[in-house]
């Protein structure tokens, strides 16, 4: 079994994702990793210099690839519901999860970071807000599962996600 996490940059896909595959005992892998590992530079970096359509032709190979291992927690890229192709691919191969936060509670996490190239601008809550706008709908879209993240500590997420996951069949009952 495969889950995946998707949600605006900051959300929490990956640190919630390393913990849960441990609770899963799972392999981790996290997109944009693979994504910088194929690439052999940062995400930043090529993203700059090629364009974002490029970086998701990239990332679209990567989802395909990664959605096809047999059992996996997988952190994806913000964006990376942004392509139909990994919309369907996410949706038919994984139990998705949707790690949901308001653009405010992340630009409160987010304030400091100097890493994530669509906030390199002067007004990243007003960014933040145009990115929750657009992907709010294709993060639903693709979701099997939603979970608020308010501000539940990480081992709480994970709890939360395993009994979704329980719930819906998709895991065996503890």
């Amino acid at each position: 079994m495969i889950v995946a996490l998707v949600g605006l940059p900051g959300s929490g896909k990956s640190t919630v994702g390393r913990q849960l595959a441990r609770r899963l005992s799972l392999p981790y892998a996290d997109a944009d990793h693979a994504i910088e590992q194929r690439l052999g530079c940062s995400i930043r970096d090529f993203f700059e210099r090629e364009g974002e359509d490029a970086f998701r032709d990239v990332e679209e190979q990567v989802l395909d690839e990664l959605t096809q291992r047999p059992s996996l927690v997988l952190s994806t890229g913000g964006g990376a519901v942004l392509r139909p192709a990994n919309r369907e691919h996410l949706h038919a191969r994984t139990q998705v999860v949707y790690l949901h936060a308001t653009p405010e509670d992340l630009h409160r996490r987010l304030r400091h970071d100097q890493h994530r190239p669509l906030l390199q601008v002067s007004d990243p809550l007003a960014r933040l807000r145009e990115l929750s706008a657009v992907r709010d709908p294709l993060y639903r879209e693709v979701a099997h599962h939603v979970i608020e993240t308010g501000r539940p500590s990480v081992a709480t997420l994970v709890n939360m996600i395993v009994m979704q996951l329980e719930l819906a069949g998709a895991l065996p009952p503890a």
